[in-house]
């Protein structure tokens, strides 16, 4: 656990936009990870075995609050926290200033849909190949890179507008 919450909570904070809720989505993945144990295959890499099932979680987290955003409007329950992504060697205004344009992006990549989402949080800020992103996705790796395509591009466009 030790070696891969950070990674996990990481991943699952860029694709659901908030911190606390990235928190649960880990512990989860870690309880269904054992509960699985016996599926994992040891001829695969274990960090994709538990990002496969990361991801998983976020997914059902997703549909989870579009149902109650169907059933209760557009409230609070879905307001992303904001990361603390400081800079000791900047000063405050440049610290602030730091933290809302990531807040900002991050707000922006949770907006994207889950198939345009998944693989550019897998092979851009996980670092995960486009075959890599394929293979966890089960599409293939042009669908890959023209989804991290389209991402970005939608990414850009919001993120002008603001």
């Amino acid at each position: 656990m030790r070696r891969h919450k950070g990674r996990l909570h990481a991943f699952a904070r860029r694709h659901l936009g908030d911190a606390d809720a990235a928190l649960d989505v880990v512990q989860e993945s870690f309880v269904a990870a054992w509960k699985a144990l016996n599926r994992y295959d040891p001829a695969r890499p274990f960090s994709t075995w538990l990002a496969a099932i990361a991801l998983n979680k976020c997914r059902d987290r997703g549909r989870r609050l579009k149902v109650r955003r169907l059933i209760l409007g557009e409230r609070s329950i879905d307001a992303p926290g904001t990361p603390d992504y400081a800079d000791p060697a900047a000063g405050p205004e440049t610290q602030a200033l730091r933290a809302e344009q990531v807040a900002r992006l991050e707000r922006a990549i949770a907006r994207l849909p889950d198939q345009l989402k998944e693989p550019l949080i897998l092979t851009s800020l996980e670092g995960l190949s486009q075959q890599e992103a394929a293979d966890l996705l089960k599409v293939s790796a042009k669908a890959v890179e023209t989804r991290v395509y389209r991402a970005r591009r939608r990414l850009a466009e919001w993120l002008a507008e603001a």
